[in-house]
Parts: structure tokens; C-alpha cells; sequence
């Protein structure tokens, strides 16, 4: 834990699905100074994400949902083309459990061997998140299931198989807007994954 922060207290806003905190702290500034602080953080957990694709086909599987805060900020449909990805449950274990999991729920394929590449906070400036990111390969045999998400969570999920050449195209032409579709799809393009 860093010496420079100290007198930290947290105040619960929301409990709902997420908790919202306001957090109130003193702060050493690089000059010595000490400032007081107050910060409000969205703690949510930590969640995965998957880049599926596969070599043979030249393709990725996307998912497409609607998501309420892009359409309350300005997409107009408000439905976005993102990489499998969801929260870390309790019962998961770790996060390959738990990214697998999402995959068959969210696409119907049962991946059997997933790559870990990183780990990366998305928004660290108002969020706790942290997003363990895999890539993993895919083929026409490991659909075992519908996908499309769960009904008891309300999913609608569309999945989307397409070139890995045109998901690299919709991030240049404003298409897929998603952070860590972004960072994965870019992942496999410098790493050659899909030559």
C-alpha cells in the first residue's frame, strides 16, 4: 500500500448491483504537501474478457448487446460488437473458470484451451475493475450450445462470426468501440495471431 495516501474513509452511496462509494482521503503530493481528497468509485468487481478466433477461417467470434450507458452517451442504437466478457463470480474459482463460463453463455462454444495475456483496468480513474484478457482458438466443433446469454439476466445477445480483417476495419471506420474488443483484436493483429 502507497505511504502516500492515509486518513481514508468510505461512505456506501449505492448498493445496488454495483457499489458506488465515496471515498475521502489525504493525499501527499510530490512536493510533500498533504491535500484532502474526495473521490467517488464505482467498485464492480473484477471481470474477463476473451478474444475468440480461429486460424483456419480467418475469423473472431463477436457479441452484439445493447448496452444503456453507450446509448446514453451517444450511440445511437445503443447496441455495441464487444469480445465475450463478464464479472468474476464468487463461485468461479479463477478467472479462466470463469471466462469460459461467459464464452459458453454469451456464444454457445466450449473452448477448451484459453490463453492469458494480460490483466488491465479500463476506467482505473473512477472503477476498481480489473479485466483478465484471453485469447483463444475456436472451431466449428466446439459449438455445443446456442449462446445468446441467459435469460434470468436478461441477456439479448447476438453472436457475430466475421473476418478478422473487417473487425480490424470497424475499429478504424467507428464500428467497434468497445475498449478491450480494441485492445484484444489488436492483441492478435501484432502478435500475428491470425496470419
Amino acid at each position: 500500500m502507497s505511504n502516500r495516501i492515509k486518513n481514508i474513509n468510505r461512505k456506501i452511496l449505492s448498493d445496488k448491483y454495483f457499489t458506488l462509494s465515496e471515498v475521502k482521503f489525504d493525499y501527499q503530493l510530490k512536493s510533500g504537501d498533504w491535500v484532502k481528497n474526495t473521490w467517488e468509485v464505482l467498485e464492480r468487481g473484477n471481470a474477463v474478457a476473451a478474444l475468440l478466433y480461429s486460424t483456419e477461417k480467418q475469423t473472431v467470434i463477436l457479441v452484439k448487446q445493447f448496452r444503456l450507458p453507450a446509448y446514453m452517451n451517444g450511440v445511437e442504437t445503443g447496441f455495441m460488437l464487444e469480445v465475450p466478457a463478464g464479472i468474476l463470480e464468487n463461485n468461479d474459482g479463477s478467472a479462466e473458470k470463469a471466462m469460459k463460463r461467459e464464452i459458453l453463455e454469451e456464444t454457445g462454444y466450449k473452448v477448451p484451451k484459453l490463453t492469458k495475456i494480460y490483466d488491465a483496468f479500463a476506467t482505473p480513474e473512477g472503477s476498481t475493475e480489473r479485466f483478465s484478457c484471453f485469447v483463444g482458438e475456436y472451431s466449428d466443433e466446439m459449438k455445443v450450445e446456442n449462446g445468446g446469454g441467459l435469460d434470468d439476466e436478461n441477456e439479448d445477445i447476438e453472436i457475430v462470426e466475421m473476418p478478422f480483417k473487417i473487425a480490424i476495419e470497424k475499429i478504424n471506420s467507428g464500428g467497434i468501440i468497445d475498449a478491450k474488443t480494441i485492445m484484444l483484436l489488436q492483441y492478435a493483429q501484432i502478435n500475428k495471431l491470425i496470419i
